[in-house]
């Protein structure tokens, strides 16, 4: 049988109720009574019910966390931010995945709704007023979104799509391709407001090259457009992506970064293990998780909350480089001519075409 409150109470020689306040820490229990108590719950290997413990506090110590795919590797290092801090706090956290699906969502904050004190959203697919049903279900907490004012954890993408694009110039970029992510993320949202926002005060043409499911796949059906545009340099979604992007151009025979330059989203951790290695955006990922579950600790505690912004950074590395190949013309037999700026007259000068695009086998 489980060991009970009253057996801990019964080995340190209390009241029931002298332990429960013992195993609370309260001030109203001396010193030796509390550790008389702790020393017999350590003996019996005692654990607290908390579901007893919810029903008498109204509280389950107990945090949700709700993702949208625990395999993209972005959001690993969230959950485990999150997880140390819960665990620091002397919490637990349940974690569910919807799979990347927005209709998920709402019915899994429902489900969680009694078992928690409250839930984080990380990076939430669903539109405004479900953002407002799972609010008025429990304490609510957005990581990467943003919502009226629900307090939430929010990674700003200024300062690193700002360092990007003047990265991306200083190399002789003119246009570049964004390969956007899935129409429902508000971060992909954001990310191109602040591109059309930046690019033209320092100088670049920003082209969009649609929205793309957030996996290599993804990235590797961009290859095409970002060709028949004849654009010399991408930033893409994410590090996934990227790296998708980069092996379907090893496919046609061009070379990264000689004749396209590619920056990822995120800084996962295969991103400095690619060849060539991904220069990439910083989200500060394990910090974000550690912030919300702070944050929705001060809401329990009878706070208000509010938005914390954390910023992101350009972390360089070797899929970038100058421009010195751009396309010029599509001939009808399917080449695409390639030519060198002329240093001396600012023009081009014809070079060898570029073999048609066909597909290669990787050794």
């Amino acid at each position: 049988m489980a060991t009970t409150l009253r057996d801990v109470a019964a080995r340190a020689g209390v009241s029931v109720a002298t332990a429960s306040r013992a195993l609370q820490g309260s001030e109203r229990i001396g010193e030796a009574t509390r550790e008389r108590v702790r020393a017999a719950a350590a003996a019996l290997a005692y654990t607290p019910n908390r579901t007893a413990r919810a029903l008498s506090t109204g509280r389950t110590a107990t945090l949700g966390l709700i993702v949208p795919d625990l395999l993209n590797p972005f959001f690993p290092a969230v959950v485990k931010g999150a997880q140390a801090r819960a665990r620091e706090l002397g919490l637990q956290l349940l974690l569910a995945d919807t799979d990347e699906s927005p209709a998920e969502e709402l019915p899994l904050v429902r489900t969680l709704a009694p078992q928690v004190d409250g839930v984080i959203l990380c990076s939430s697919r669903m539109d405004e007023d479900e953002l407002g049903q799972a609010a008025s279900l429990t304490r609510t907490v957005l990581v990467n979104r943003e919502h009226g004012h629900l307090p939430s954890v929010v990674l700003d993408p200024g300062p690193g799509v700002e360092a990007a694009l003047r990265h991306l110039h200083a190399l002789g970029h003119t246009r570049i391709g964004y390969v956007g992510g899935p129409a429902t993320s508000s971060s992909d949202d954001r990310r191109r407001r602040s591109l059309a926002e930046l690019a033209p005060r320092i100088g670049l043409e920003v082209v969009p090259l649609g929205a793309r499911k957030p996996d290599a796949a993804g990235g590797a059906a961009a290859a095409e457009e970002l060709l028949a545009l004849r654009l010399g340099a991408a930033i893409v979604y994410n590090d996934l992506m990227a790296l998708g992007l980069m092996d379907r151009l090893r496919t046609f025979g061009l070379d990264v970064p000689r004749d396209v330059s590619v920056i990822g989203w995120d800084d996962i951790e295969f991103s400095a293990m690619a060849r060539p290695a991904l220069s990439t955006v910083r989200m500060p990922r394990r910090e974000a998780g550690r912030t919300a579950v702070d944050l929705l600790g001060e809401i329990i505690a009878g706070g208000t909350g509010g938005a914390i912004r954390l910023g992101t950074e350009l972390v360089l590395r070797a899929s970038t480089s100058r421009a010195p190949l751009r396309i010029d013309e599509a001939r009808p037999d399917g080449e695409l001519r390639i030519s060198l700026p002329d240093p001396e007259r600012g023009t081009s000068s014809p070079e060898s075409p570029l073999p048609e695009l066909q597909e290669h086998t990787s050794p």
